[in-house]
């Protein structure tokens, strides 16, 4: 079964960087679209970044220029550059994947903060 696994959240102050990581087993990696959604509190899940098979990205208008997402096929593993973090960036980040079915990680808690 498919299965992915976040990591790398946690706290950091405004300007900061972190690095998510989603490490996926379960499937075959390198032909599913790769993606990483965000849930602040009371809003509504948001797409920040996908990556295609094909390595083509596309991200969201708040996140261009900031973050970069990237991905490792000899690994199954997929990657979220988060520089010049600010207040708004705070929600939980998820990991995605889809192919023919939508599969989601557990997410992991970004919170940034003086």
């Amino acid at each position: 079964q498919v299965q992915l696994v976040e990591s790398g959240g946690g706290l950091v102050q405004p300007g900061g960087s972190l690095r998510l990581s989603c490490a996926a087993s379960g499937m075959t990696f390198s032909m599913y679209r790769m993606g990483w959604y965000r849930q602040a509190p009371g809003k509504q899940r948001e797409l920040v970044a996908h990556i295609s098979s094909t390595y083509i990205t596309n991200y969201a208008d708040s996140v261009k220029g900031r973050f970069i997402i990237s991905r490792d096929n000899a690994k199954n593993a997929v990657h979220l550059q988060m520089n010049s973090l600010q207040p708004e960036d705070t929600a939980v980040y998820y990991c995605h994947a889809s192919r023919a079915y939508d599969y989601w990680g557990q997410g992991t808690q970004v919170t940034v903060s003086s």
